[in-house]
């Protein structure tokens, strides 16, 4: 993704036997993301992982000591939470942190993607309110002025300059015919009407559209590489801005060999484009407010680390 989701699995299986063994964190064969590859690529490496501003993870201990539980809605064999129900497993929403995101998030989902293997399930439970996963070819209808595609191409721009270009795009739409002009205007007045309810006080949800008008929503795919292009050419994303990540690498436990480090995992391109957001387009220093969707994938870099230095890995 700009976003790509590739992961691959493997690694002690006795030490991550609480885990499913394909719920990846991270990047690298099956739930990955792509940026473009650049020699300046700033990696999210252990160090950095440790110097997240996260909640503490001891939820997350209590939960690995107790090993796996049956997820109450679907009865499957689960550790921490169930990414078939996207809910959590022996755990209480208040045992984990919520992230509140300055913009709607939709990731569209590749029907053949597994989801043990997808980080996306990470993103829609700490941040409920704010991110929708669809299964393709479920697609809702976006406005392309008002939505953006996060994935790699020749057209595709970078978060720098995103706001701009959809401007620019807002601008040409207003110059179209005024029949075209009042039906997408009363699109957008029901759609600012339904993020207005979600988001809180009338004033705090009109301060908030404000700031990152006139983007509404962002698009993110999840699936393998080779899977992706089914998706992003569909027609109905065409029409849509495409963003790109550059100087971004995964942290992965499990490079896929002969893919680039650029290839990120669902959860890293979501985050990262979340830090560029908050610091190009509102414009303000980046504190660690997005930390916590890492919350869960940082936990289990850490085990598959230690799973690979007990067994000689590293």
């Amino acid at each position: 993704m700009s976003v790509l989701v590739l992961q691959d699995k493997s690694v002690n299986r006795a030490k991550m036997s609480g885990l499913d063994q394909d719920q990846r964190h991270h990047p690298s064969c099956r739930e990955k993301t792509l940026a473009s590859d650049s020699s300046d690529s700033r990696e999210l490496p252990s160090q950095q992982l440790q110097g997240l501003k996260l909640a503490s993870h001891a939820v997350l201990e209590e939960a690995q000591q107790r090993g796996r539980l049956k997820c109450s809605k679907c009865g499957g064999s689960r550790m921490f939470f169930c990414y078939t129900c996207c809910s959590l497993v022996g755990m209480s929403l208040q045992d984990v942190p919520t992230v509140k995101l300055p913009v709607k998030i939709d990731i569209i989902k590749h029907p053949n993607e597994t989801d043990g293997k997808s980080t996306a399930i990470h993103a829609k439970i700490l941040a409920p309110s704010d991110i929708t996963i669809y299964t393709y070819p479920c697609i809702p209808e976006y406005q392309k002025d008002k939505v953006v595609l996060v994935f790699p191409g020749p057209r595709a721009v970078s978060v720098q300059d995103m706001m701009k270009c959809l401007h620019d795009r807002s601008h040409d739409s207003a110059d179209e015919p005024c029949r075209k002009r009042l039906k997408t205007e009363q699109v957008q007045g029901s759609t600012r009407t339904s993020e207005s309810s979600e988001s809180g006080t009338p004033d705090e949800a009109k301060s908030s559209v404000s700031k990152v008008d006139p983007l509404h929503r962002v698009v993110f795919i999840d699936s393998t590489w080779n899977q992706t292009n089914k998706i992003s050419t569909d027609e109905r994303l065409q029409d849509l801005l495409q963003v790109e990540l550059k100087m971004r690498k995964t942290c992965f436990w499990r490079h896929q060999k002969g893919k680039p480090d650029t290839y990120l995992a669902t959860i890293e391109a979501i985050y990262y484009f979340l830090m560029d957001f908050h610091e190009h387009c509102l414009d303000e220093e980046y504190s660690g407010e997005y930390d916590n969707l890492l919350f869960f994938y940082s936990y289990l870099h850490s085990i598959v680390n230690k799973a690979k230095t007990s067994a000689g890995k590293c």
